[in-house]
């Protein structure tokens, strides 16, 4: 039946023997438990979560019940000794936010607007996990964080892929996203900022050590957002791919805060079927009102604590090498290895490459307008916005691509939070952006939960006990919640 018991100062009503909210069984262990008086907060929780009502007999006895009560009530009124009660927050331990993630993580996944509620005040007690400055077990790391370390299947290691991450900052996402698309058959190349912090690099360096196909690119940029640095540090991973002596099919660019919203067998299979050898750049023909990115000569500035892009007075002498038509689109791409051996030996490519120097965003127009040359391997010369690389709820799509970000905007781009993950798993993309796994640490949890079952599930391999998603892994790294794995 449901009791009603003070529940950390509360009047609550519980499932019996319901041990998850209560912290232990309702009618052997709660003192003072007595009938419910009707449905509380947590009651009204559980329903979100999918608990099951009462049945007429037990409504029956809380109706006798709630009859009492009101009688009571009227003479309590009437002694004149009703206060009026004080508003007070629902409280909260911290242990409590580790205990059930599977349940809440499904009720978020729906929609639930108790889930998010409760999420988000779980997140609120979320503190960063603390570091050991020592060098990296890479042993216990594979373990503590569930990679994956044979291919799960022989299409799938028959048909590697190559990364490309531009990161800077941010570890904890960027380790997060790493284990999501890490598999032993593919090829992984990070282009480190120049101005990112030696720690910074040298915790990647560590990670790189750790995997016979990972490592940081040798030649680094000094990256300025719209700035031509953000293509350059893209070409420096692709000249040193295409000297791999893997056969990868495909290389794909991600930076530091995304996250696939398949697994890798969804990816190969989605690349074979459907592209069939051809690059992915979703872009259109360069519209008028981008048009002054490529006519005006722009240079990058650099100042310690700041960097951006200027636009000058000063006009683009001559057209565009060898009369190609530019086009706008995407930054981010899948592109065959054909193509990267065309973009790095092509003369029209290279020319290009070297009229961009000075425009704005310039990886906002070379490889789609690459892509669109009739004879480059892989073209696509009639493509428009489709390929779906990346999912992003940009700020002036607001009720037209979406209803909104439910967390918060970073240069118009939504950083997702627990509100946005009904959306994010109804949506046919690739990846996801943007993502903060310290400010939103639920949403990155539940979408390792999500995503990993549904890797596994597809095994034609034996699955090793360490590449589950931790069980007893608790969202929160809050003290009371003992679920933290040494790396050392």
């Amino acid at each position: 039946m449901f009791l009603c018991t003070e529940f950390r100062g509360e009047c609550a009503c519980l499932l019996s023997g319901w041990s998850r909210e209560c912290g232990r069984r309702v009618d052997a262990e709660c003192p003072g438990a007595v009938p419910c008086c009707g449905p509380g907060p947590w009651y009204k929780l559980l329903l979100a979560l999918g608990a099951k009502p009462m049945n007429a007999a037990k409504w029956s006895f809380v109706l006798c019940a709630s009859v009492s009560a009101a009688v009571c009530l009227c003479i309590y009124i009437s002694s004149g000794k009703l206060r009026r009660p004080v508003p007070q927050a629902w409280p909260l331990h911290p242990a409590e936010c580790g205990d059930y993630p599977d349940e809440l993580c499904a009720a978020l996944f729906q929609g639930k607007a108790a889930a998010v509620g409760l999420g988000a005040r779980c997140e609120q007690l979320s503190r960063a996990e603390a570091r050991d400055p020592g060098p990296l077990n890479c042993s216990r790391l594979l373990a503590a964080h569930s990679y994956i370390t044979e291919p799960l299947s022989q299409e799938e290691a028959d048909f590697p892929l190559a990364y490309i991450l531009t990161v800077h900052k941010d570890l904890d996402t960027l380790l997060w996203l790493f284990r999501a698309i890490y598999a032993p058959q593919n090829i992984y190349c990070i282009h480190v900022d120049n101005k990112s912090s030696a720690e910074f690099r040298r915790r990647l360096q560590e990670l790189a050590s750790c995997f016979r196909n990972v490592f940081l690119a040798s030649r680094s940029e000094t990256v300025v957002y719209g700035g031509f640095s953000r293509l350059q540090a893209d070409i420096n991973c692709m000249q040193e791919l295409a000297g791999s002596p893997l056969r990868w099919q495909y290389v794909i660019n991600l930076c530091g805060q995304d996250y696939p919203l398949k697994t890798n067998r969804e990816l190969v299979r989605f690349l074979k079927s459907q592209r069939r050898s051809r690059n992915i750049t979703p872009g259109v023909p360069q519209p008028e009102h981008m048009k002054p990115r490529t006519a005006h000569v722009h240079r990058e500035h650099l100042a310690p604590g700041q960097s951006y892009v200027i636009q000058t007075s000063a006009k683009k002498a001559g057209g565009v090498p060898h009369g190609l038509k530019l086009y706008f689109g995407s930054a981010y791409y899948v592109l065959t290895r054909g193509f990267v051996d065309f973009v790095l030996q092509d003369v029209r490519a290279r020319d290009l490459l070297q009229w961009s120097r000075d425009t704005y965003s310039p990886d906002e127009h070379y490889w789609v307008t690459l892509n669109r040359i009739a004879d480059a391997p892989g073209a696509d010369p009639d493509a428009g916005w489709e390929g779906n690389v990346k999912l992003v709820k940009w700020l002036d799509q607001t009720k037209v691509a979406h209803d909104g970000c439910k967390g918060h905007y970073v240069r118009n781009i939504c950083v997702y939070g627990l509100g946005d993950l009904e959306w994010l798993v109804q949506k046919d993309f690739l990846f996801a952006n943007k993502f903060e796994v310290k400010n939103h640490p639920l949403v990155a949890q539940c979408l390792e939960r999500w995503l990993r079952p549904r890797a596994l599930s597809h095994s034609e391999v034996p699955i090793q006990q360490e590449w589950y998603i931790k069980k007893n892994k608790c969202f929160f790294d809050i003290e009371g919640n003992n679920c933290s794995i040494p790396l050392k």
